[in-house]
């Protein structure tokens, strides 16, 4: 039965991975070419432009169960999320996560493939919460928007002091820079390696306003969003 399942979740993965290969890669962003719950954001470096990998070496987590409530007023399926946490799989994860937010924000409904910081007030708490829930229980606390939060406030909302303290900036010689998404990743997807808040990422290609209304969302407001509905 284990292996019956451990194949489940292989196959979960790996078909997830595998729409995300069939996209077209354009000078901004990616266009998506598969199914509806496919929606692909359009995420560039933080620095400046390409895509975030689309599968990564297995991080090292506990052997736990993938949970099955995941409520969601969308009617967004957090399963695949799930089980991508519960195995490690963190890139993918980090992926799944900027579509569904396309999804949930209604900017999809818009014909678009990326997240204005305007749709981020339509973003339901119901959703958000899932996915903070889901980050945070499988990071041990680690990873999640409500972490990223904290690490803000402690920066004094000085985004370089922010990037620097989540691990988002690396050095080059004497300079230092944001780290880069296309090419090979210089970002951690590694549950014991990355600093606190480096996980999900959030492309600031656009400006911060995106990440920092993110981070302002109403569902941070009190401590809600970590009871199960």
């Amino acid at each position: 039965f284990c292996k019956m399942v451990k194949l489940s979740v292989s196959i979960l993965v790996l078909s997830w991975a595998l729409c995300h290969c069939n996209v077209l890669v354009n000078g901004f962003g990616v266009s998506p070419t598969s199914t509806k719950r496919d929606a692909v954001v359009s995420m560039a470096s933080m620095a400046s432009s390409g895509v975030p990998p689309v599968s990564s070496d297995a991080s090292d987590t506990e052997d736990v169960e993938i949970p099955t409530n995941l409520p969601s007023d969308c009617g967004m399926d957090y399963i695949p999320l799930a089980t991508m946490l519960a195995t490690g799989q963190l890139a993918e994860a980090d992926q799944f996560t900027r579509d569904a937010l396309i999804v949930i924000s209604g900017a999809k409904d818009k014909k678009r493939d990326f997240v204005y910081f305007t749709d981020v007030k339509n973003i339901p708490s119901t959703d958000l919460a899932t996915i903070e829930r889901l980050w945070n229980q499988f990071s041990g606390g680690k990873f999640g928007y409500s972490v990223q939060k904290k690490k803000f406030k402690q920066s004094k909302e000085d985004f370089e002091v922010f990037c620097r303290k989540i691990g988002w900036t690396t050095q080059d010689g004497e300079v230092e820079r944001k780290k880069r998404w296309f090419g090979a990743s210089e970002f951690i997807y590694d549950v014991k390696k990355a600093p606190e808040g480096h996980l999900p990422l959030t492309s600031a290609l656009r400006g911060t306003s995106l990440i920092k209304n993110l981070l302002e969302h109403p569902v941070w407001n009190d401590d809600d969003w970590m009871k199960e509905a």
